[in-house]
């Protein structure tokens, strides 16, 4: 039965993990990959200049790191971004630290979308989505509703996974897409930017996650929430917030 919070939406944004995709396909498949074709990538694309601007950006990061006394794998080398590929290997064992940590890093999630995307269109890999994603899309796009995406990783990465799907081609139910390039998704401002970005009032959004402080962030913007209790998700613990186990619920 249609909940009242989603009948009062107009504009309904979803995280990934452990939202529409298992946290395991994530962590268990995604993330290893990434982690795993990473030289090679760097042997082939170092060049590149979007490649170029994500090793840049994690440069960056590495010396934001080492300046706060971070205890992280060594960048070898003076210039890696101004040198060739044998140069671009010295950032490896950096961002293998990331991939490890996590971390949303707009830098990390650009690298890793672009090796993914090589992986989706190979036919390496295949993305997860929970068994209820597909029919909530129709049942959603039915009744006029539009349907957003909001994750840390990069919006090439988002855009791929729901193009390449075990549930087939799902973006054309998509209406837009945003990363951490819009703001940290635990911070208020980030929903006020994508509420104006899209052109819906706050209180018409909902915003469906399986972290409670990203819905602390949403609900503060003035969005609707709903907290995400899927199998394998980190916690089930909604701490108060009104919570979902299907998106046959919504």
């Amino acid at each position: 039965m249609t909940q009242p919070y989603a009948d009062k939406a107009e504009a309904i944004l979803l995280d990934i993990e452990g939202t529409t995709t298992p946290v395991d396909y994530v962590f268990g498949v995604l993330f290893p990959f990434a982690r795993d074709r990473l030289e090679s990538f760097l042997a082939e694309n170092s060049q590149d200049e979007e490649v170029r601007t994500d090793l840049a950006m994690l440069r960056q990061e590495y010396e934001t790191d080492i300046s706060q006394g971070g205890d992280i794998p060594q960048w070898q080398g003076e210039n890696p971004i101004a040198q060739r590929a044998r140069s671009a290997f010295a950032a490896v064992p950096y961002i293998h630290h990331l991939i490890d940590l996590d971390r949303k890093s707009t830098g990390l999630k650009s690298l890793q979308g672009k090796i993914w995307h090589q992986g989706y269109l190979e036919g390496t890999l295949r993305s997860q989505m929970f068994a209820d994603v597909k029919s909530a899309f129709d049942r959603w796009t039915e009744a006029g509703k539009q349907v957003f995406i909001f994750s840390s990783g990069s919006i090439q990465a988002q855009k791929i996974l729901f193009r390449y799907s075990d549930a087939g081609d799902l973006s054309n139910f998509l209406r837009g897409y945003f990363d951490t390039t819009t703001g940290p998704k635990k911070e208020t401002d980030t929903y006020h930017k994508i509420a104006r970005a899209i052109w819906f009032p706050p209180g018409t959004i909902l915003f469906i996650s399986d972290v409670i402080a990203e819905l602390k962030a949403a609900h503060a913007a003035g969005m609707q929430t709903l907290f995400s209790r899927r199998p394998g998700n980190h916690t089930s613990d909604s701490e108060g917030f009104r919570a979902i186990a299907s998106f046959d619920q919504v």
